[in-house]
């Protein structure tokens, strides 16, 4: 796992010095603390005789070869250079083939097998690699530089081409020591913010800054950029299967995916919540091990948002080295640093724990395995069961209609995570709109119309005619003809589950030199997935039936039938009291930044009623604190 950066230039006046490329390749020094290399050359032509620059940084964390496996690394002759971050998990079969047809390998890494692959298949290559993975790749022969991404998102990469330049790396840091990169803020980034609670790709924060999207590769050349898609990923097809193949078949492509995530040369452990996906990926991997597998989870002091008593019982049950680490998590002291690592606003909250838990980990470990993605593939979230229900009640009765739903919406909402009085104002407020904006309207922060109270007249003019909806709308469009469980699970798939988990992830646990790998993302298991018909995962109201079917000996019987807890903090207790005065010192200063887009009466409006607990607003409340924080780090 390690940090990549680069440039590629036409004009010697947009060349990247050798200081510069320094500071773009020490901006990640976290994400590889082991090691850090660069490379540059100028002696390249582009079609029309302009001499070619190249620049590529590289910051290391040692999993795979620790002592071989250098980059910038060179193909045999000489003619590639590349940059990776992330893991190739069948790099060894991938081995074994190149070597058949003659290939010279001249280390253990994985790294090097996406340099022969490309040598004979050109970028056709990316489709072969079963992994996680962001890649710079400069071709000498075809006097081209090559960027990759996995196909869920698993890991970063941000480019931006300006003047003939294009500058790329694994986090916003590294360009943003380009001058003239990061340098104008984009409006309608921070309207997607205010809905997603992140900023959607292929768009940043930033102006003319780009992300490139999961399954995507992009070449730059003669001065110009081209994206395209790599992965085929069909979510509007559905394949009949019965429930003993699919299990039999979910069984053996879950196996082999945590298999193949278990190959390491440093210690290796799970995230345990205590939860279905992180407990079974912890039950497989001791079935293939030997020795106890290490476990972590983590613990907090508030009762409502503690679930380490169920990690405790499935590690008593499986065996394993379980550690607890409990602590009190404190937006005042980690959110500077939350803000400094994300790179632009990011405003989901369990980036708290998330961030607590990787520093934990990583002081006995270098790679552990998570079960992300386990709600997104096998329909486990509470959201899809509303939105089943509120399709079969549309069917009946127009219920939103009824007189009693006005006083149910000005009950006064309830600090605790569970709440039924907010979970049902969310479900009302949804029920008599269209089903892909019912949808976001349970996935989104602000509202419409209270962004549209919010904003300042300037603001608004400044908007692009753009919907944020768009993002979530054109994604859903993707699985037309399917049920509506299944066309929400597979939009979250494409874009919750990069956009907001995965980021999460990388960032948190790279800040702390800490690799997490995903079996459930891996490629095979989520086409798998979305192809199953919806009864074999959803029922009613339960989710990740065949789950439990397949797997339902290897845990005891409660983990899969107890509530669904997440992975949250207490953030509407905060604003009410620990983190009142930071909000009041923060948003409501005179010098708020935010003002220069929010009408600062409606954000202190928001601030009155969340404190009196007339309305829980505890998200939005983080989601501008966030902004305003990071506005004061990264704006001058």
């Amino acid at each position: 796992m390690c940090g990549i950066t680069g440039a590629v230039w036409q004009d010697p006046r947009e060349a990247i010095s050798p200081e510069v490329l320094t500071r773009m390749t020490k901006a990640v020094a976290h994400r590889g603390p082991d090691d850090a290399q660069s490379w540059s050359c100028t002696d390249h032509r582009d079609a029309y005789g302009n001499q070619l620059g190249v620049a590529l940084g590289f910051r290391r964390l040692s999993i795979i070869d620790l002592e071989g496996a250098r980059q910038p690394m060179a193909n045999e002759d000489g003619t590639l250079r590349l940059v990776f971050n992330g893991e190739i998990y069948n790099y060894r079969s991938l081995r074994r083939r190149l070597e058949g047809t003659g290939h010279q390998f001249a280390t253990e890494g994985d790294g090097e097998s996406i340099l022969h692959l490309y040598e004979d298949q050109g970028t056709d290559c990316f489709a072969e690699l079963n992994g996680m993975f962001a890649i710079g790749l400069w071709d000498g022969r075809r006097n081209r530089l090559v960027l990759a991404r996995d196909r869920i998102g698993q890991k970063p990469l941000y480019y931006a081409v300006h003047n003939g330049r294009l500058v790329f790396g694994s986090e916003l840091k590294c360009l943003a020591e380009v001058e003239g990169v990061c340098s104008e803020i984009d409006p309608g980034a921070i309207d997607e913010f205010l809905t997603y609670q992140y900023v959607p790709h292929p768009g940043t924060i930033w102006k003319g800054v780009h992300k490139l999207a999961p399954g995507h590769f992009a070449v730059f050349q003669d001065g110009q950029v081209s994206v395209q898609r790599y992965w085929a990923f069909d979510p509007s097809i559905e394949i009949p299967i019965g429930k003993r193949e699919a299990c039999e078949r979910l069984e053996e492509l879950m196996t082999d995916s945590v298999r193949l995530r278990l190959q390491s040369d440093v210690p290796l452990g799970t995230f345990l919540s205590g939860g279905i996906d992180s407990s079974l990926i912890t039950a497989i991997a001791q079935d293939l091990n030997p020795d106890p597998i290490r476990t972590f989870s983590i613990g907090f002091p508030i009762s409502d948002f503690d679930e380490t008593a169920f990690a405790a019982q499935v590690a008593e049950h499986l065996g394993t080295k379980h550690r607890r680490f409990e602590v009190m998590p404190s937006g005042v002291e980690v959110i500077d640093e939350l803000v400094w690592h994300y790179d632009e606003p990011f405003g989901d909250s369990s980036a708290v724990p998330t961030w607590y838990l990787s520093k934990m980990t990583s002081s006995e470990v270098t790679v552990a395995l998570s079960g992300d993605g386990g709600d997104e593939l096998f329909a486990g979230y509470e959201r899809y069961r509303a939105l089943w229900l509120s399709q079969y009640l549309q069917k009946l009765f127009p219920i939103h209609r009824f007189p009693g739903v006005g006083r149910l919406q000005r009950l006064r909402d309830s600090d605790r995570r569970r709440s039924l009085v907010r979970r049902g104002k969310r479900f009302l407020e949804a029920l008599g709109q269209p089903v892909a904006r019912r949808y976001l309207n349970w996935l989104q922060i602000f509202p419409e119309d209270l962004r549209a109270s919010l904003y300042t007249d300037d603001f608004v003019a400044s908007l692009p005619g753009v919907d944020p909806f768009e993002f979530l709308g054109a994604n859903w469009q993707r699985s037309q003809g399917r049920d509506c469980v299944t066309r929400a699970s597979t939009t979250d798939v494409l874009t919750y589950l990069p956009c907001d988990l995965c980021t999460k992830v990388d960032i948190a646990s790279m800040a702390h030199g800490l690799e997490v790998r995903q079996p459930m993302l891996d490629h095979r298991l989520v086409e798998f997935a979305a192809t199953l018909p919806v009864s074999l995962k959803f029922r009613g109201n339960r989710g990740k039936l065949i789950l439990q079917d397949a797997f339902g000996s290897k845990l005891p019987k409660g983990i899969f039938t107890r509530p669904k807890m997440g992975f949250g903090i207490p953030i509407a207790a905060w604003f009410r009291n620990e983190l009142k005065p930071l909000v009041h010192d923060t948003l409501l200063a005179p010098d708020a930044r935010i003002a220069n887009y929010f009408r600062s009466d409606v954000v202190a409006e928001l601030c009155r009623a969340h404190e009196t607990s007339q309305q829980n607003h505890g998200y939005r409340l983080w989601n501008l604190l966030i902004l305003e924080k990071w506005l004061r780090r990264w704006t001058s």
